[in-house]
Order: structure tokens, then C-alpha cells, then sequence
């Protein structure tokens, strides 16, 4: 589990190929201060597990889901990452609860300044736009953000010339792609709301005066009304 507040810009070493899949050496510093076999590093957003390092540097697999799910293919050697360790029990929780598993994919389309901040607009499918709220929260290429606004076509949202200087996203060309992942409650909550007669049963059966065994509908309105709300 991360918090979107990223660490540092690390700088993509090598990339070492293996059939379908990848293996990334990437340069850091801080995020290896305290690094073991196994630990997570959220690289561009995406949950990577070290399987190797020294001082400056570590080794991560990746995946042939995580290349089709990310930007992390089209990474060249000299290319900037954000970098992020896992959150630490105890830890200041400063941005939202990220897991590191990307949703999708989106596309930087316009920039734009206003005073101290600067604006971005991505582009990206409506299969991710549904889980997106005014004000929600988003992470774009590991990057805890708030979302400004929303639309049939993205999103915009705007930071602070410290989130500018600390992460890649100001340093990106118009169209590049970006990593999302969208509010994890948001989507739990859409899982609950439509959870089908035929993919659950109802574990309050006895409680609510049903045969045990019998399906549930989900939630519904009626549903929330039975149990007080």
C-alpha cells in the first residue's frame, strides 16, 4: 500500500528483456535507504518488488499484464520515474490509499498556467471515468492528485509548484501517456451496489428470515432499508 506522495524522481538505468517480460534497473536513493529482498517500490504508480540492488540502484520483474496495463513499456533508459517505498506503519498518511495496481491508461492533452499552479487535463476511457468524482482523488503515474474536474472525455487536475518540481508530470510532452489508478473505495462500493443474484449468497439468511443458501440481489435501496439506513 502507498499514499501517492512520492519520494523521488528516480532515472531508468537498463531494461533487460526476457521473452514477454522485462526487468527494470532503475536508479535511486532515498527509497533505498532502508530497501530489502522483496520490498515494493511504487515505480510510475506501479507495484514493483525488488529482486535485487545495491546502493544507487534495484532490479524489479515486470509482467506481461503489467507492460499491456502501463505505461512502463515504452520507458527508455535515461527516462525519469516517480518513486515511492510502501507506507510504513506510523507514517504521516498524506495523500489516499494507493495499491500500486494500475486501472488504465490515460494521455496528457493540454497544460495550462494560473498563478502558482499549473492545470492538466488527461484524456482517458469512460471505463475510468465512472469511478471519478469532483474532488475525489486520483493517481496519476503514482502521483496522489485531486480532481478538479471531470468530463465525457477526462479529467483535469491542478498542482502546486512543489508537486511540479518533486514528480515527472510537469516534465512530460503533450499525448504522453500516463498510469491511473482510480479511488479504490469507489471502486468497492460500485462492486457492492452491483453484485448479482447469481455471483453471491446472502450470509444474513437467517438473520433476515431466509432459507439459508438463498441468493442475494445485492444492494439495493430496499436492502439498506432492512438493515436501518
Amino acid at each position: 500500500m502507498f499514499t501517492g506522495i512520492i519520494e523521488e524522481v528516480g532515472t531508468l538505468l537498463s531494461v533487460e528483456k526476457g521473452g514477454e517480460a522485462f526487468q527494470l534497473n532503475v536508479k535511486g536513493k532515498r527509497v533505498l535507504e532502508d530497501v530489502k529482498l522483496g520490498d515494493s517500490i511504487s515505480t510510475n504508480g506501479v507495484c514493483l518488488t525488488v529482486v535485487d540492488f545495491s546502493r544507487d540502484r534495484f532490479r524489479a520483474d515486470v509482467m506481461p499484464e503489467t507492460l499491456r496495463k502501463s505505461n512502463l513499456g515504452d520507458l527508455k533508459v535515461g527516462d525519469s520515474v516517480n518513486l515511492e517505498r510502501a507506507m510504513a506503519i506510523g507514517d504521516r498518511f498524506g495523500g489516499h490509499m494507493v495499491s500500486g495496481h494500475i486501472d488504465g491508461m490515460g494521455k496528457i492533452s493540454k497544460y495550462r498556467k494560473e498563478k502558482n499552479a499549473t492545470w492538466i487535463r488527461v484524456d482517458c476511457d469512460r471505463n475510468l471515468l465512472r469511478y471519478m468524482i469532483p474532488k475525489g482523488s486520483i493517481a496519476i503515474d503514482g502521483t496522489s492528485l485531486t480532481i478538479a474536474s471531470v468530463d465525457s472525455k477526462g479529467f483535469e487536475v491542478s498542482i502546486i509548484p512543489l508537486t511540479g518540481e518533486d514528480t515527472t508530470l510537469l516534465k512530460k510532452t503533450l499525448g504522453a501517456k500516463v498510469n491511473l489508478e482510480c479511488d479504490m473505495v469507489g471502486k468497492y462500493i460500485e462492486k457492492f451496489m452491483n453484485t448479482s443474484k447469481d455471483e453471491s449468497m446472502d450470509t444474513d439468511a437467517e438473520d433476515s428470515g431466509k432459507p439459508a443458501g438463498t441468493k442475494s440481489e445485492g444492494l439495493t435501496i430496499e436492502r439498506l432499508k432492512q438493515l436501518g439506513y
